[in-house]
């Protein structure tokens, strides 16, 4: 199996989120990826993906991932279903972290209770 098939799932997810300036070789048996993510959310998804494919380790990969804005951690459009603390815990991994995504985006929302599906909300830095 090839460098390039192995982590074939980092290029496909890579497509599927838009990085931009992709660019990937192969050379002496190691991948080399480079791309631009829009958000640094974005970026750890790509570094996730390669651990979860590599190792945390890995020696068969160099991966050279920049962000466009990191001046916050990620947008995310709310569907069906979802409340602040839910997007919280998916994000933060904590749940009561929903107090920071209000106050992120108190120009749009006026109550943590109430949000709507297809809103954009910002994720602000841990």
């Amino acid at each position: 199996m090839s460098v390039k098939a192995k982590y074939q799932g980092v290029l496909d997810l890579g497509e599927r989120l838009g990085i931009k300036g992709g660019d990937v070789s192969e050379e002496s048996g190691v991948l080399k990826v480079k791309g631009e993510a829009n958000t640094p959310y974005e970026k750890d998804l790509m570094w996730d993906k390669i651990k979860a494919i590599g190792g945390e380790n890995a020696s068969d990969i160099k991966a050279n991932i920049t962000v466009t804005d990191s001046s916050i951690y990620h947008r995310h459009t709310v569907v069906s279903g979802e409340s602040l603390s839910k997007i919280a815990k998916h994000y933060y991994g904590d749940a009561m972290k929903y107090k920071q995504i209000f106050e992120a985006n108190s120009a749009i929302l006026k109550n943590p209770d109430v949000i709507q599906p297809d809103q954009v909300l910002v994720i602000p830095n841990a």
